[in-house]
């Protein structure tokens, strides 16, 4: 009888258990499901660094870099005043260049916020002469053109006295560690983030960024991320969560993020992590630095902006592409030039890659593919011969230029089928499409 009773009391315990740990599993909503496959078919945002930083022209870092007092450093927002910042020319510019969501800085690892926070009087209303709310404006606009707006949030701050630095900041002075209080930090963070999923409309996602700055403690650190993203799915069930963590998603995340390279890839030592099943973003800067730096003007080319487009497109990811805006408040006349030119591409070849699917062939040295129902678009970058082998399984109904719909020879065999040109492909991108059963 008593080890019935066991048995069943330990039954018992086990089924308790497991309905615990059910009820932890994050479930997306249909609103949110909805919002991932929205945001895996757009394939570009535009990723906006902005914030005191500018005004030193020396990047984003550089509270850090130069090793500042903290105290001094927020005097610089007595100095903020971006005169030239205009919501409607930022989202139009990015608009048309065929880019379909904004990710902006809401607040940085400088932890100064681009709102009116009633969390701290560190913000660009209450600090500033400037007093305007810049996430308003921007989210006002972006609603009104259709454009999403995301939002970055650093869970670092480097002047809060409250955050337990971590491995950053190492340089920075006039923080006393005795104050440091996660508990208080943590909440903080979280009623911050109910002001901007509250008070601005419908926010496409909330882009988190620092989790990396404890990742050589001792005693492994507890963010409490599942608390802060039920928080977000509570007051926007749609909203996604991201992480740029550069390890695999955690429970709670409705997309995965890779820092300066493709999926798969991990050629700049960030993006090392498995890919996942969730929809997927890669973010790259334009030029070298996220934020605005003077004397980087070494700006990729529109071809090799477009190519890296179409690139992260035929892994089956999106690619947020990075601007710094200028501390007057205008974007740098080079960024503008590349998002006009991006542009040009875009309106023209845009359903090549809006709305596809990661191409039937992985990305090769000649290019890559992307797909849309039964039609399979080869992007070739660099073909120098005249025969081009596309290792394909599935049977090709036809095959045509994208441009002028011209008729494109080809042969079939037990490996695939080899195009043939009448002479060697041209252009940032000679677009073949085939129909396929």
């Amino acid at each position: 009888m008593k080890k019935r009773i066991l048995s069943f009391a330990l039954t018992s315990l086990l089924f308790a258990h497991s309905i615990v740990a059910q009820e932890n599993i994050y479930t997306p909503t249909v609103e949110n499901l909805k919002a991932r496959q929205e945001f895996a078919d757009s394939k570009f945002g535009i990723f906006l660094h902005w914030g005191l930083y500018s005004m030193f022209a020396q990047g984003e870092w550089y509270l850090q870099n130069a090793g500042l007092n903290v105290d001094e450093y927020a005097k610089s927002a007595d100095a903020f005043y971006p005169h030239r910042f205009d919501a409607k020319e930022w989202v139009s510019a990015i608009k048309e260049a065929g880019a379909k969501y904004i990710c902006f800085t809401s607040r940085h690892h400088d932890g100064f916020s681009l709102w009116d926070t009633e969390q701290s009087e560190y913000n660009i209303v209450d600090a500033t002469p400037f007093g305007r709310d810049v996430i308003k404006e921007l989210a006002d606009e972006c609603h009104r053109q259709g454009i999403k707006l995301h939002l970055y949030y650093s869970h670092i701050d480097w002047t809060r006295e409250d955050y337990p630095l971590g491995r950053t900041a190492t340089t920075v002075t006039g923080r006393d560690k005795s104050k440091e209080n996660w508990p208080a930090y943590y909440s903080f963070m979280n009623r911050q983030l109910t002001e901007l999923l509250t008070n601005y409309g419908e926010i496409g996602a909330i882009w988190f960024d620092g989790h990396w700055d404890h990742d050589q403690d001792s005693i492994p650190f507890d963010w409490q991320l599942p608390q802060q993203y039920a928080l977000i799915h509570k007051l926007q069930p749609a909203c996604l969560v991201g992480n740029n963590h550069h390890i695999a998603p955690h429970e709670g995340e409705d997309i995965q993020i890779f820092e300066r390279d493709l999926p798969g890839e991990n050629k700049a030592g960030l993006s090392g992590q498995d890919i996942s099943r969730l929809p997927l973003e890669t973010c790259q800067t334009m030029n070298g630095m996220w934020g605005y730096k003077i004397i980087d003007q070494n700006y990729k080319s529109s071809e090799t902006l477009i190519r890296y487009l179409v690139s992260t497109a035929g892994k089956g990811a999106n690619l947020l592409l990075n601007v710094g805006p200028q501390p007057n408040g205008e974007l740098p006349a080079a960024a503008i030039e590349r998002l006009k030119e991006m542009g040009k591409w875009t309106s023209k070849y845009g359903e090549t890659i809006y709305e596809t699917t990661a191409g039937d062939i992985p990305v090769q040295d000649w290019g890559v593919t992307t797909r849309k129902g039964n039609r399979l678009f080869i992007h070739i970058f660099d073909c120098k011969e005249t025969e081009l082998f596309l290792p394909l399984q599935c049977k090709v109904k036809k095959a045509f230029t994208y441009d002028g719909k011209q008729p494109v020879k080809y042969k079939k065999s037990k490996q695939g089928i080899t195009l043939i040109f009448d002479k060697a492909p041209e252009g940032t991108d000679y677009i073949i499409e085939l129909i396929t059963k």
